[in-house]
């Protein structure tokens, strides 16, 4: 069975542009527009991965990524993977705080992408 992920990202390019990617590598791919969004997925379905922008309307990631560590069961240890194209206005520790495992610079780099991914998945990060 193959793994499930929940895209979260309000740019409509962005998004498309990563489910292509990652249906390539035969995952299941849902995608969402903003952190709310993503709570509400999450109260009905269950993901081995997040990957969630960082800017989005209505919830920010930072927000939406503390507010799924505070969840009860499996789902608040879920792997979430932030996607920004402000890392720079980050640190590491800024991500961790907020319960975020790792993070992907825009521009998507497909083979980052692919492999940041592969690895979280694979190896149970």
């Amino acid at each position: 069975m193959s793994k499930k992920i929940l895209v979260a990202e309000d740019s409509s390019v962005i998004q498309n542009l990563t489910k292509k990617i990652l249906t390539l590598q035969n995952y299941q791919i849902s995608a969402v527009k903003n952190g709310k969004q993503v709570i509400d997925k999450l109260s009905s379905e269950t993901f081995d991965l997040i990957l969630m922008d960082i800017h989005m309307p209505q919830m920010d990631g930072m927000e939406c990524a503390r507010k799924i560590r505070q969840m009860t069961g499996e789902i608040a240890n879920v792997p979430i993977i932030a996607i920004t194209g402000n890392a720079n206005n980050y640190s590491m520790d800024d991500f961790k705080e907020a319960g975020i495992n790792e993070f992907i610079p825009k521009p998507l780099n497909y083979d980052n992408l692919v492999t940041v991914v592969n690895n979280y998945l694979a190896n149970g990060n």
